[in-house]
């Protein structure tokens, strides 16, 4: 059985029965839980293995890679400017980026970017792994390339390029990148350990992903290479196509220091599960004196803006700005939730109903595209806790 290490304060131990169930019963190997309520941390849990390959435990200390919930980052940072009336969701992209532009791309609005309706999830550029590393081939490809279909008449998941494209935004306002901004501006006066491009000296403390197995069923195996062939919008996206291909037996290369290093806003951010939920909930409360969103910009950045098919992940996916919502795909506490998920199943988000902050980092990914059966069940057990 599986030790496991933290706690959980009186009327939560719902939640640390539901995590710890996550190890005996849905295929956990190393995992960190954290909650807020409040402003105040609840629960913090953490346990199993942070490396299969050498037998490394997971402590109190242990990063880990979270993909996609990157987004919800960086979101939160855009959410910041735009309460301090630097940036407009409304505002054409162009007009804080004029090079956007190109291609009919000069109407799209920051916030149509934020929820994947801008239409360049990928790009026509034949961009290497070297390229994508360097950002800045990624982002002049991004600038110069046609929409694959009308901003604004529907949507798609940007799977790799919305961290790019909101982190130049970012840039021309305020001369930080998003990791900097992030950095600066909310990890700093939170004291989180939160970081997109890790410094070299907290490698070592960072968990080794493991890749979601394959599926053993026929019929399973031919849907995911029919979703995930290489000349599908998804592994496109996912993939930059190709040069960040994890699908594959090779290595994952998420685990690599190079892409632990560069800035992907969208996909390479590496926290720790308190850190995550003590971000969020500084979005709903006060935290330890900070809080970093007022509720009238929490209001106008959650609010549903697309609900409907997915052009590149191929069913319907609900989004703010920036945050995707409570929904099939993503379920959260309630309807009122905002946050993220990554691939794999981690997960962060805020309730501003039940001012909550939730934080879920693990290394084993799952196969699934909708509601991670691990998430599901600290939903259920906070629900039952809250009352």
């Amino acid at each position: 059985m599986t030790e496991i290490h933290g706690g959980a304060d009186d009327g939560f131990g719902a939640v640390a029965d539901a995590f710890r169930s996550n190890f005996d019963e849905r295929g956990e190997l190393g995992a960190a839980f954290a909650l807020y309520v409040d402003g105040r941390l609840v629960v913090d849990l953490w346990g199993g293995i942070a490396d299969a390959s050498t037998g490394r435990a997971w402590d109190h200390d242990t990063l880990q890679l979270v993909f996609s919930t990157t987004k919800g980052m960086a979101a939160i940072c855009v959410a910041k400017l735009v309460a301090e009336g630097r940036l407009d969701y409304d505002a054409p992209v162009a007009s804080y980026w004029p090079e956007f532009a190109a291609n009919g791309k000069d109407t799209i609005t920051l916030g149509q970017l934020l929820s994947h309706q801008g239409g360049i999830p990928y790009v026509d550029a034949a961009l290497t792994l070297d390229d994508v590393l360097a950002v800045q081939p990624v982002v002049e490809a991004l600038a110069a390339q046609a929409p694959y279909w009308e901003p604004g008449t529907a949507h798609g998941y940007h799977a790799l390029t919305y961290g790019w494209l909101v982190s130049e935004v970012v840039r021309r306002v305020d001369g930080r990148s998003v990791a900097r901004y992030l950095a600066d501006e909310l990890a700093r006066p939170l004291g989180l350990e939160t970081w997109i491009g890790l410094p070299e000296e907290h490698e070592p403390r960072v968990s080794r992903l493991e890749s979601a197995p394959r599926p053993d069923d026929p019929a399973i195996a031919a849907m995911l290479e029919q979703f995930l062939g290489p000349t599908t919008p998804a592994y496109r996206a996912l993939t930059m196509s190709g040069a960040l291909d994890g699908f594959g037996e090779g290595e994952q290369p998420f685990n690599s220091r190079a892409v632990h290093a560069t800035e992907m806003p969208a996909a390479n951010g590496i926290t720790t599960a308190r850190s995550l939920a003590k971000l969020y909930a500084a979005t709903v409360s006060e935290v330890d004196g900070v809080r970093v969103l007022d509720p009238a910009i929490v209001e106008t950045a959650r609010a549903e803006r697309v609900y409907a098919p997915d052009r590149v992940l191929m069913i319907p996916t609900r989004f703010g700005a920036g945050f995707m919502l409570d929904s099939m795909i993503n379920p959260m506490l309630s309807d009122s939730s905002f946050g993220h998920p990554g691939a794999g199943g981690s997960l962060g988000y805020a309730d501003p109903d039940a001012r909550v902050g939730y934080g879920y980092v693990m290394n084993q990914m799952g196969g699934g595209i909708t509601g991670d059966p691990r998430t599901v069940a600290l939903n259920d057990a906070i629900r039952a806790s809250l009352g």
